[in-house]
């Protein structure tokens, strides 16, 4: 079992969460249950995911939870997009947020690989 908060692709998550949580402060409150809470939430599932995953007994195990903080990074970025097209996040927002993701998902790709490779 090894401490989540080790993990640099956890970090790098965790900020993401934070820099999420800023990007939609001030969304439209017509979307507060909508797209905010979506982002937030989609967001918050990638580092809880690795967190969770970290403490499983193999490493079969660890990358599932992987698998499944992928998915919600490929969710998260989808928001994004999604904010951006709707007007809600200026282009750099989006950037930003987006390399951020793509990076994750390659440090995710990367773990689940030596996991794999370990096991």
């Amino acid at each position: 079992m090894q401490n989540f908060r080790d993990l640099k692709v956890w970090q790098k998550a965790h900020a993401l969460v934070l820099a999420v949580y800023a990007a939609t402060a001030d969304f439209p409150a017509a979307e507060r249950f909508g797209l905010t809470s979506q982002m937030r939430r989609a967001a918050a599932s990638i580092s809880a995911n690795i967190a969770e995953g970290c403490v499983r007994s193999t490493d079969r195990d660890f990358a599932n939870f992987l698998h499944t903080a992928m998915g919600s990074a490929s969710e998260v970025e989808y928001f994004v997009l999604l904010a951006r097209d709707l007007k809600l996040l200026d282009g750099s927002t989006h950037d930003a947020l987006t390399a951020d993701l793509e990076e994750i998902k390659r440090m995710l790709t990367g773990l689940i690989a030596r996991l794999r490779a370990d096991g």
